[in-house]
């Protein structure tokens, strides 16, 4: 795949360079489950959307992160362009599935800067599981 990908002390960076269709897994998009190992608890995953030039959003935009623990109580938060389009809880199990609003996403573009924004607080360490997460933004 043409993303580049960014990892540093509990954050992630996908910078997309085209839109990618369907559904694809982290791992296909270049991350693997050893690089997502974060002992904190707290991970922020950027996508960046900046360069894909034209696209078209998947009716329900998807987000689902596996990971290897079963977690308790995990706080969730994704801005798009600085505005928050989603803060829940999720309350347990091995993954979480984020579906966000395809027409707010839409209406909060801009030309130049497009970056989602995912926060993430664990009660404790996780491991996400590339192969079983993924995403799916186009169509």
């Amino acid at each position: 795949m043409s993303e580049k990908i960014e990892i540093n002390k509990g954050e992630v960076i996908v910078r997309f360079t085209k839109p990618v269709a369907g559904k694809v897994s982290f791992e296909t998009l270049g991350l693997k489950s050893e690089d997502l190992v974060f002992e904190s608890g707290f991970l922020r995953l950027v996508f960046d959307l900046e360069n894909i030039g034209e696209h078209h959003y998947f009716q329900m935009p998807t987000i689902e992160v596996s990971y290897k623990e079963n977690m308790g109580e995990t706080h969730w938060q994704c801005d798009f362009n600085g505005e928050t389009i989603l803060d829940k809880n999720n309350n347990h199990g091995n993954s979480t599935v984020i579906l966000l609003n395809r027409k707010k996403i839409a209406s909060l573009e801009h030309h130049h800067e497009n970056k989602l924004i995912l926060h993430a607080e664990f009660p404790q360490g996780v491991h996400i599981d590339a192969e079983k997460s993924y995403i799916n933004f186009f169509k």
